[in-house]
């Protein structure tokens, strides 16, 4: 998969020529968070072509790490899946994204923010526990976007299915959540916490007490966001 062999017999660096192409430990990642389908791992890595997300699982697959089958209806396409050889790189993907957490400093984190990600990653965290009585609408306004990315739907139904859309549902809005997007993914990755925003004002809620507090319990943050931080 490397464009050139190390020519070693390290298994550090025959491990290396397979998943150090760029985007490959990405594409890993989105598997092991559950995406199946080809739209849904681009969802993932957006700014990633559709064309090199195709060549990247051929790659993988040749190499073991994902099995292709047809889905079930021939206009789902295929779905991707982990093989053991996948499966058993989750410690390692882990791994880096902790060091990642603990080591790569807080401006370089933020200089690349993604509103389309952000949201995508906070979607399929969402556990809407206790589950909500009634479909439960939040629109986040991300003031300092353009249009195209200022305004974002996640919508809870009772059954717990979690939805997010980026065009207007239609359906009435129960909170919603004013912020940019920076202050969001720090959030997100817990560089600061929900009271220290709320306080400065850098995000604002209208909608009432008990939707802000179901709002906090759902979202949680990010998977590595319990990681200590040893630079700033």
């Amino acid at each position: 998969m490397a464009s050139a062999s190390y020519r070693q017999f390290c298994p550090v660096a025959m491990a290396a020529e397979v998943l150090c192409c760029r985007w490959t430990l990405l594409v890993v990642r989105e598997l092991m968070m559950g995406a199946s389908h080809f739209n849904d791992l681009r969802r993932g890595v957006p700014r990633m072509s559709s064309a090199l997300l195709a060549k990247r699982l051929r790659e993988l697959e040749a190499a073991g790490i994902v099995e292709r089958t047809r889905a079930a209806g021939a206009a789902e396409g295929h779905v991707y899946r982990l093989t053991q050889a996948g499966r058993e790189l989750r410690p390692i993907v882990e791994a880096v994204g902790a060091w990642g957490q603990r080591w790569v400093k807080t401006e370089a984190t933020l200089r690349h923010l993604d509103a389309n990600l952000l949201m995508w990653d906070i979607r399929r965290h969402v556990h809407p526990e206790p589950a909500p009585a009634a479909r439960t609408t939040i629109e986040f306004i991300f003031c300092d976007r353009p249009l195209s990315e200022r305004n974002y739907w996640l919508i809870v139904e009772p059954a717990c299915d979690v939805d997010l859309c980026t065009v207007d549902p239609g359906f009435e809005v129960d909170l919603y959540v004013s912020t940019d997007l920076r202050t969001l993914t720090a959030l997100w990755l817990g560089h600061v916490g929900w009271a220290q925003a709320s306080d400065s004002g850098a995000i604002r809620f209208t909608g009432t007490p008990e939707r802000q507090s179901a709002l906090r319990r759902w979202l949680g943050t990010s998977t590595f966001a319990a990681v200590p931080r040893a630079v700033g």
